[in-house]
């Protein structure tokens, strides 16, 4: 017999020490996709827009669906029907499901630099080309025989270089530019077409080419721990090109899908590797026009001057989502966050805990790990400080049947026979 268990039994079974043990990780990000279209899909203001969406007409053929639900699924057909039904995620703010940035400026590189490091630094303030103080989980992880030589990052903005540290770190690193080092022919013929093939814009290349870069390295290096970065999306709504950034999101899930596969064919990752996927920061909703930009409301005064007409910054910049799946994940769907936001710093000190590391062995001034509210629940419970059947508790059509605070008494529990909303498990028989 299926029943819906409620949240803590999810949260258990999610983040639980005892389950970790994946030899690789590999974590893709997304610049400045928001989490509207991740989880309703296309916007039709948007996408219907003359000025924001030229390619009306086909944006709507190819992605509109009258459910929020079968929209979303039809622009990240991979994500949805693989990563969220294969693991848990986050940040679906409709459904009490919160991710967001814990920096204080809402724009990429300290967004990159709070994930890849663990840690907010305040001095990194904006995305000048400045080599970053803080060390990656990766930069990290070298120092470990386990992975040396073992970490890489591909990515399509310029500035990854710094933030990755390129002087004082050994992890390779191939961003933006072409490959230095070519290491076969397949190598040689893409620095031609890179070459070849200008970017519309003068930082960021063509995502197709980090993906190419990262799969050719993948699969002749194999490395422990990968990253890689997608950039068209945010450049794409820079530009006020709605429908440019829809059909850039939808092919960045096919490379992800491609990424995908390739690990499944390889025998050092194939059910040993976690996949990582989330986004270095949010953008604006409301008014209409603020779907283009993110920034805090301190950086619209200083880093993003530009932006100084939105008073109180550019609203929802700051909202992030996350999915996951692999060796120690199980198949939660969503975490519900309850008042609290689940933030883009314990990322780092969470993908090293899957590989077996604690963080404080590296960095003790990382973001604490995922698990740490488990260990604290976990904590509670036994001392009776909480209890698993506190509301809100809901069935599986969405109607409280255990109230905020309140807690589900003996005989409700005796005789409960709905399904409630949550994550799909199994009774013990």
């Amino acid at each position: 017999m299926k029943q819906f268990l409620p949240f803590f039994f999810l949260l258990f079974s999610l983040l639980s020490a005892s389950i970790y043990g994946a030899d690789n990780v590999v974590l893709i990000t997304f610049d400045g996709l928001r989490w509207q279209e991740v989880f309703s899909g296309i916007d039709e203001n948007l996408a219907t827009h003359q000025d924001y969406s030229p390619q009306s007409d086909r944006l709507m053929q190819r992605f509109w669906n009258g459910s929020a639900n079968g929209r979303a699924e039809a622009l990240l057909p991979f994500i949805h029907q693989t990563v969220f039904a294969q693991g848990s995620y986050a940040g679906d703010r409709r459904d009490n499901s919160c991710a967001a940035v814990s920096n204080d400026w809402y724009f990429s590189y300290p967004g990159y630099s709070e994930i890849l490091t663990g840690v907010v630094n305040p001095s990194i303030d904006s995305n000048s080309k400045v080599p970053n103080t803080e060390a990656t989980f990766l930069e990290l992880l070298e120092s470990n025989s386990l992975y040396s030589e073992r970490t890489a990052a591909f990515a399509s903005w310029d500035v990854f270089p710094f933030i990755f540290n390129v002087e004082r770190s050994a992890v390779h690193v191939n961003a933006f530019s072409t490959e230095a080092n070519p290491a076969d022919n397949h190598e040689i013929f893409l620095n031609k077409l890179q070459n070849d093939i200008p970017p519309p814009w003068s930082t960021v290349r063509n995502d197709a080419f980090t993906h190419q870069y990262a799969l050719s390295y993948l699969r002749r290096e194999k490395p422990k721990v990968l990253f890689i970065s997608y950039g068209e999306t945010d450049d794409f709504a820079h530009d006020g090109k709605y429908d440019e950034y829809i059909f850039a999101a939808n092919r960045t899930d096919r490379f992800i899908k491609e990424i995908w596969s390739t690990l499944q064919s390889i025998d050092q990752y194939r059910d040993n590797t976690v996949l990582f996927i989330t986004v270095d920061h949010g953008r604006g909703e409301e008014p209409l026009q603020s779907w283009m930009h993110h920034s805090s409301l301190q950086a619209t005064t200083r880093a993003n001057s530009g932006l100084a007409q939105y008073t109180e910054g550019v609203v929802g910049s700051e909202a992030t989502w996350f999915a996951v799946m692999g060796p120690g994940v199980a198949r939660n769907g969503q975490i519900q966050t309850d008042a609290g936001c689940i933030t883009s710093n314990r990322i780092a000190a969470t993908l090293m805990e899957f590989l077996g590391e604690d963080y404080r062995d590296y960095n003790p001034a990382m973001g604490a790990k995922l698990i740490k509210e488990v260990e604290q629940l976990q904590k509670d419970l036994a001392s009776g400080k909480a209890n698993s059947f506190t509301g809100p508790i809901y069935d599986q059509k969405g109607n409280v049947i255990v109230a905020a605070g309140e807690t589900a008494d003996d005989g409700l529990l005796a005789g409960m026979s709905v399904y409630v909303k949550g994550v799909e498990g199994d009774i013990p028989q």
